[in-house]
């Protein structure tokens, strides 16, 4: 196989050997094959990059590498900049007034672009909410034989992120669906992602959990997250696997809380920050016997980064969920679904009081289930159903 030496474009060399390869007759694929590139580019370099010379077209390594060079020429002026008539179809497609069917323009809610990302979810602007894939497609449709109204859904992205790249106003980015004032490539979100939990290591990743977790034969082992509600408020959710038995943690605001400034890597003042989490669950093992915390899987969220003193001073093992892998704790996330009756979205939840998280996880610890085959002993299961303070709710003090 050939090796690619340029990386993400053809080189020179690739096309000698394109061109090489064309005239011995071999077909798209092969030569894709044998150069180790997609037969799209393949396809694609032989369409735009031939000569036309005398009506015929040839590829000749030399003639490709000259449009290949036209092309890149800096700086160029974008389409949707140099084309008004275009600017104007998608700009009005990106923030479109609502009309009701007898035409009557609805402005909807005035917001006022402020750069941030994102913005709340209940200042979003009304419109139409075209997406640019859609715009794209959907010109071909409004301007079937007109070529100058073409433009790539990419190239719009570009015209909205990049400044001085298409004419396009930047407060128009928050009519896009996503509400991102600043645009995170991928490849940078998954590294950062993955680089960003120090306190995660490989002993303690979900893989080395003990058998009995999975086979749910023995209670003891409890599954956790946190519940987000309006203006940073939470709770703590968790949830033993062999029983479903919940514990809901009271995670009340820190002083300082709306009136102080925020201060760069200081103390989380919403109530669920890593010492406040770790002292509400170091509450919550105080109220049932210490035979029945072993182990504790959590998602990968900063709130658990204390989970080393957690097990310094409780003898719990905490687990770490993969990446992007919710379902590893299915328990808590049906619960914290369960939940969501009680504490919807846009709830602010640090107006509830713990008797009041204690009455909720009653509710759910007593509602009507179907029989679970427990393979454990009356009297273990009697230590779970028999929660010591009776309102089924931890609190940090």
């Amino acid at each position: 196989m050939f090796t690619v030496e340029s990386g993400r474009y053809l080189s020179f060399a690739e096309r000698e050997q394109i061109a090489l390869w064309r005239a011995e007759e071999l077909g798209v694929r092969e030569i894709a094959r044998r150069l180790g590139r997609a037969a799209s580019t393949v396809s694609r370099e032989l369409r735009r990059n031939a000569s036309t010379r005398g009506g015929i077209l040839t590829y000749r390594a030399t003639v490709a590498q000259w449009h290949r060079d036209r092309r890149a020429t800096r700086p160029k002026t974008a389409k949707l900049a140099a084309n008004p008539r275009l600017r104007n179809y998608v700009q009005e497609r990106l923030s479109g007034r609502l009309t009701t069917e007898d035409g009557l323009q609805i402005d909807g809610p005035h917001v006022t672009f402020t750069g941030r990302n994102p913005s709340r979810r209940g200042d979003r602007r009304w419109g139409r909410a075209w997406s640019p894939e859609q715009i794209a497609s959907r010109l071909r449709l409004d301007h079937p034989d007109t070529p100058a109204m073409r433009i790539s859904h990419e190239a719009i992205y570009q015209a909205l992120y990049l400044a001085g790249r298409g004419g396009l106003e930047r407060e128009h980015v928050a009519c896009l669906r996503t509400g991102r004032a600043l645009r995170v490539p991928r490849a940078r979100t998954r590294r950062e992602r993955r680089n960003s939990r120090g306190f995660i290591t490989p002993e303690v990743m979900i893989g080395r959990r003990p058998a009995e977790v999975t086979e749910r034969a023995v209670p003891g082992h409890w599954e956790g997250d946190l519940i987000i509600g309006l203006n940073r408020s939470a709770i703590g959710t968790v949830v033993e696997r062999t029983t479903r038995f919940t514990i809901l943690l009271h995670l009340p605001r820190m002083d300082g809380y709306g009136v102080e400034e925020r201060v760069k890597n200081g103390a989380p003042l919403a109530g669920h920050g890593a010492d406040a989490v770790k002292d509400a669950l170091i509450a919550a093992t105080r109220s049932l016997p210490r035979r029945l915390w072993k182990t504790l899987t959590w998602d990968r969220g900063t709130e658990i980064a204390q989970h080393v003193e957690l097990t310094r001073e409780t003898g719990i093992t905490t687990y770490f969920c993969d990446p992007h892998s919710p379902w590893q704790r299915g328990t808590n996330e049906n619960t914290n679904g369960l939940l969501r009756q009680y504490f919807p979205k846009g709830t602010d939840i640090s107006r509830y009081a713990p008797r009041d998280l204690g009455a909720v996880a009653h509710a759910l610890n007593t509602r009507p289930r179907k029989t679970l085959d427990w393979k454990t002993p009356d009297e273990v299961l009697n230590d779970v159903l028999q929660y010591r303070h009776g309102i089924g709710v931890a609190t940090t003090g």
